[in-house]
């Protein structure tokens, strides 16, 4: 499908959404990080690590990992800080931990085929410090298939700067409308294939939020890829 028929969703608007999808229509943030965590996790082949920041963003990295190892396809789960999850995010732990699986707060990434990138989302607004930018130049130097969770993390999400460091991603599963980033600056280089996916925002989320979605998008798929932006 081409970028240029669809319209975009910027950081403001994604919070704008999520809030009232939950206070309008009934659908929790877990219920959307569930959704999305499921997603993501079908693009990954066998033998995928995760790699968690400390946000949303996590949580949906989180949500992948418990559908990763239902379906035998989980290497490991690693996370920078998990004293920091908060809401959603951190009952995505919860769930996860209870089948069984442990999350290092190392990055770990031998023996995988693939990682999920879910350190930064779409509100990102300045370059990655600390173990942020320590745990993005190791997923760059494993040279291992990225699949990334709406935005690459270092990438602004908004303006499509991609600070140093930024994820180079083989794959980007961007969740429910394409963020502008995506589509300009750095972005469409540093996103690799980009994968919109349905994760069951009401239409008339978007609307009240300012943004008309087609009508007719997911009504014959529930992933749909984007053109190469030239």
């Amino acid at each position: 499908m081409s970028s240029s028929a669809l319209p975009t969703l910027n950081s403001h608007q994604v919070k704008d959404v999520d809030a009232l999808a939950q206070e309008r229509f009934g659908i929790s943030v877990d219920w959307l990080m569930e959704a999305a965590g499921w997603q993501v996790a079908r693009f990954c082949p066998d033998a995928t690590t995760v790699v968690c920041g400390v946000g949303n963003n996590a949580g949906d990295g989180l949500a992948a990992a418990r559908h990763l190892h239902r379906w035998g396809k989980l290497r490991r789960v690693c996370c920078i800080d998990l004293a920091r999850l908060q809401g959603a995010a951190a009952r995505e732990l919860v769930a996860l931990r209870r089948t069984g699986v442990a999350v290092a707060s190392d990055v770990q990434l031998d023996g995988a085929e693939a990682v999920i990138d879910a350190i930064f989302g779409t509100g990102l607004t300045r370059r990655p410090e600390g173990r942020f930018a320590e745990w993005i130049e190791a997923i760059n130097s494993s040279k291992l298939r990225v699949i990334s969770v709406d935005v690459p993390s270092g990438l602004d999400a908004d303006s499509g700067v991609a600070y140093a460091p930024c994820v180079q991603a083989h794959t980007t599963v961007t969740l429910g409308l394409p963020k502008p980033g995506l589509l300009a600056g750095d972005g469409p280089q540093q996103a690799g294939e980009v994968w919109l996916a349905d994760i069951g925002v009401p239409f008339e989320a978007y609307a009240m939020a300012g943004v008309r979605v087609p009508p007719d998008l997911f009504s014959t798929a529930d992933r749909v890829r984007l053109d190469p932006v030239r």
